[in-house]
């Protein structure tokens, strides 16, 4: 039942990140159970989790609605992520080893030449990267309810579109700011590294009102 749970929850979850559910359309049960691949029972289970975590509303007589995200909850996620994430990331300068440092300039360092190259399907390939490190940063935090309340937040840019949005500069000072990053969590820095998370965050959030 769990792993029918997971399945179902993942392929869900996965289709509204990438826009194949897009905002304020209906799921239906016997959809997710024959993409899936499991019965409805999980499913129900899966969408109750998705519901939970703020990517799913249930209407009245109309079932399981994709999430519709508005300025003011896009600004709300953004405030969330800064103090959260600079928390994090102060965490993480404390705790992380240097094979996870080497994990994350690699990763940045994929961020940035992808981003100068510009090669096709550029953007999605950026966007994965960009969540495999803020991910992986969370997580050397060393705090599971740090990563479970950051779970959803940072998917957020995804259902927006933000890379989408961003000019050739933007896509640059965010890969630059990555790597900052990286410099400041190697020099184990609390406090330069959450200064730098709380202006990179609060950077992606100005990109999308100008």
């Amino acid at each position: 039942m769990a792993k029918a749970v997971d399945k179902a929850y993942h392929t869900v979850r996965e289709r509204i990140v990438r826009g194949v559910y897009p905002a304020s359309s209906r799921i239906t049960e016997q959809e997710v159970a024959a993409v899936a691949g499991v019965s409805r029972t999980p499913v129900r289970e899966a969408l109750r989790k998705l519901h939970a975590e703020g990517l799913l509303e249930f209407v009245p007589h109309q079932g399981a609605i994709v999430t519709e995200w508005t300025h003011e909850d896009r600004d709300d996620v953004y405030e969330l992520r800064a103090m959260l994430e600079s928390y994090g990331a102060a965490r993480a300068a404390r705790r992380i080893t240097g094979e996870g440092i080497a994990e994350l300039r690699q990763l940045a360092e994929d961020q940035y030449h992808e981003t100068l190259a510009k090669p096709e399907g550029y953007l999605e390939r950026v966007g994965d990267l960009n969540s495999h490190f803020h991910r992986r940063i969370h997580e050397f935090a060393g705090s599971p309810r740090l990563v479970t309340a950051l779970a959803s937040l940072i998917e957020v840019p995804f259902m927006l579109k933000t890379f989408t949005t961003y000019q050739d500069e933007d896509l640059i000072r965010s890969a630059s700011h990555h790597l900052e990053i990286v410099r400041a969590l190697e020099a184990r820095d609390g406090d330069w590294s959450s200064a730098l998370m709380r202006s990179h965050i609060l950077g992606a959030r100005g990109t999308l009102v100008v």
